[in-house]
């Protein structure tokens, strides 16, 4: 706080540094034993007038983060120059050029959604990317269960059914509710590769609809609740649909890690673990065959 203080007040950017020290208890610095590092810039603004961060620029991210786009941002250290890539461009540089070789991490950063920031002797590049979004077909009682982990865990949730006396706010409160089909439903909603998206009503006529048009998109998660036979019915149906085989294969079902879930929390506990499993690219994400015939219940 008191170096934030400081470069508000006219001090240049600065870089700090904690970590690889013994910890007190009362000391800064990192008790697990990483580094890390911080930068400290100060906003253009009539509260900082010497502030380096343009507040334009500030604006222009702000505007761009409400529209759910990642964004890579890469600031000189010595806080002469500015630029943020927002998707695929354009670049936006307001105080001068950036170089050709922090443009390319940058871009690198916005197309893998790599978060770690990348330090260079001169710049410091950071990647703020859009809460995940899961979008969950079927208000069902697993679903009101899931949807409020999902929420604790930071994704931006909707629940998609047309059956306007399940899906309601006093079942799903403070969650977001659409009452189309699946299919119109997720193909307005624009899934991208930050989109899980499950279905959970165990009725054909919303879940094939919904997993076709899920199918279509970049979604890093498409899961289908129900048992093995299920799942091998729902398959055969969206192969004479015209749906391909490779495609197919991205349907991670029955959904949710084999931990033995019998209730409704349960559940939703090995959807979500599943989920993130495979979002952060954990080892146990890397089957989707996961049930044994001995675990397959009817």
């Amino acid at each position: 706080m008191s170096i934030a203080k400081e470069v508000m007040s006219g001090a240049p950017p600065c870089v700090r540094s904690y970590g690889g020290e013994e910890v007190g208890l009362w000391s800064v610095g990192l008790a697990c034993g990483g580094r890390l590092d911080v930068f400290v810039e100060a906003v253009r603004s009539p509260r900082s007038p010497d502030g380096t961060f343009p507040a334009e620029l500030l604006s222009w991210i702000t505007d761009r983060r409400t529209k759910g786009e990642p964004l890579a941002i890469g600031m000189a250290f010595d806080g002469s120059r500015h630029a943020v890539l927002a998707g695929e461009g354009p670049l936006f540089c307001p105080d001068g050029e950036v170089p050709s070789a922090i443009v390319s991490i940058m871009t690198e950063r916005v197309t893998t959604g790599a978060v770690s920031p990348a330090i260079t002797p001169d710049w410091f590049v950071q990647l703020l990317m859009p809460a995940p979004r899961l979008l969950i077909v079927g208000a069902v009682h697993i679903a009101q269960v899931l949807a409020a982990m999902a929420t604790n865990a930071g994704y931006d949730v909707t629940i998609i059914d047309p059956r306007t006396s399940l899906a309601t706010p006093e079942r799903f409160p403070g969650v977001r509710l659409v009452d189309d089909w699946p299919d119109e439903a997720l193909s307005a909603a624009r899934p991208d590769r930050m989109t899980a998206i499950v279905t959970l009503t165990h009725d054909s006529k919303l879940d094939d609809p919904a997993l076709t048009e899920a199918l279509k998109g970049p979604a890093f998660y498409i899961g289908a609740l129900g048992s093995r036979g299920t799942q091998a019915s729902r398959l055969e149906r969206l192969r004479e649909a015209g749906v391909s085989e490779v495609s197919l294969q991205r349907i991670r079902g029955p959904v949710g890690l084999p931990i033995g879930a019998v209730d409704v929390e349960e559940i939703a506990i090995s959807i979500m673990a599943d989920i993130v499993a495979v979002r952060r690219g954990a080892p146990l994400a890397k089957s989707i065959s996961w049930w044994s015939p001995g675990q397959v219940k009817a």
